[in-house]
């Protein structure tokens, strides 16, 4: 098992995505906008995790594989790319649930990736025909690159990864390279290791508070330089797992370029959050008319907590019913949030969106005034 020591260059990598995770945290996207660049993310995440594996399809189709329907028959390529995307949006709702790293889940996440192919390549691999040699062959040299472990040490390996996922207390960024450097190393199925390696290292990220609200790609950032990404995850060793690879005697040749790969990454949602920022309030408010405007402006100056549409009626002169209309498209806009009891609404506030950015939002409601 890979075993991580902290040294000067990990904790500064470390320090600098602390930096940007609190960045993007102070960004707060209206809810439309936040949708829109997280399918993006994961189409983009789809098309650069297949890619490492060789799909041929470019970034369009890619898309267009994602939108058709899910009915039509997939060529194998246009198959592992809807897989991928069902994937991981299978990980988003576990990561809601904040369900533990477990067999079972690495299982379901295979079986995703998977889809389609036969039976023996879903699951834990087992024995082969005598003589046969499992290995992950050299497409031109025909020569083994890497030789894994046996089938029958896999289950013991996956179990002590586990238990240490669950009981560590390294930092999260070391637990999420672990994660894709065993997965990988360990090579647990007949197909889908690579893939199913890097969802679950990303799962890591997720579940620990780094996939950065599940905007931008680190699968993009793998396949910027394949080469680079498959030298790091070798290390130097020779290619028997047995001669090194279980417990590789410098794992930070891995972890630095994993690391470095994550901060990339994080500058990267750094600049789309924030660019995304303006463009976000501004797309909002076109959505709404100026008595709208002038409601949210009037909540924005005059109210703090709850308000209920009766209380806002008195003030502004209108009817109780026309307050209500207009606090439900503030509401399907992202600048209001209804407060329920019973299935009733019993009251509303002013989103968390509209409370951050409430200086931009009067400046571009008044210049539009203007």
């Amino acid at each position: 098992m890979i075993k991580v020591k902290l040294s000067n260059e990990i904790l500064k990598y470390i320090t600098d995505i602390d930096q940007n995770r609190y960045k993007v945290s102070s960004v707060k996207l209206a809810p439309s906008v936040a949708s829109r660049l997280r399918k993006k993310s994961k189409k983009k995440s789809t098309y650069s995790s297949n890619r490492i594996e060789g799909n041929p399809l470019t970034e369009n189709q890619v898309d267009e594989v994602i939108e058709r329907d899910e009915r039509k028959h997939f060529l194998k390529p246009e198959q592992e790319i809807r897989n991928y995307f069902l994937a991981l949006n299978y990980l988003e709702e576990m990561a809601k649930r904040k369900e533990k790293f477990s067999k079972k889940l690495i299982l379901d996440v295979q079986k995703y990736v998977e889809k389609g192919a036969s039976k023996e390549k879903i699951g834990l691999r087992g024995p082969m025909p005598p003589g046969v040699l499992f290995a992950v062959y050299d497409t031109r040299s025909g020569k083994p690159d890497y030789i894994p472990p046996e089938y029958s040490d896999v289950p013991g390996l996956l179990d002590e990864l586990i238990e240490y996922v669950n009981t560590t207390d390294d930092h999260p960024l070391i637990v999420a390279a672990t994660v894709h450097y065993q997965l990988v190393t360990i090579h647990p199925f007949e197909d889908g290791n690579g893939r199913t390696a890097r969802l679950m290292s990303g799962y890591i990220l997720d579940l620990n508070g780094y996939g950065f609200n599940g905007i931008g790609s680190l699968e993009e950032y793998f396949a910027y330089d394949i080469g680079e990404y498959y030298e790091s995850l070798q290390m130097g060793l020779p290619a028997l797992y047995y001669s090194g690879r279980d417990n590789p005697p410098h794992p930070e040749k891995w972890v630095n370029y994993f690391l470095r790969m994550v901060l990339l990454y994080s500058k990267k949602v750094c600049e789309i959050s924030e660019n995304s920022s303006e463009e976000s309030i501004s797309g909002s408010l076109s959505y709404l008319k100026n008595k709208e405007k002038e409601l949210l402006l009037f909540l924005l100056t005059r109210y703090k907590g709850e308000f209920s549409p009766i209380e806002v009626s008195r003030e502004i002169g209108v009817t109780n019913k026309t307050v209500i209309n207009r606090l439900s498209i503030l509401v399907k806009n992202g600048f209001v949030v209804p407060n329920m009891a019973k299935e009733r609404i019993r009251s509303y506030a002013l989103s968390d969106f509209a409370r951050r950015n409430e200086k931009t939002i009067k400046k571009q409601i008044g210049g539009h005034k203007a």
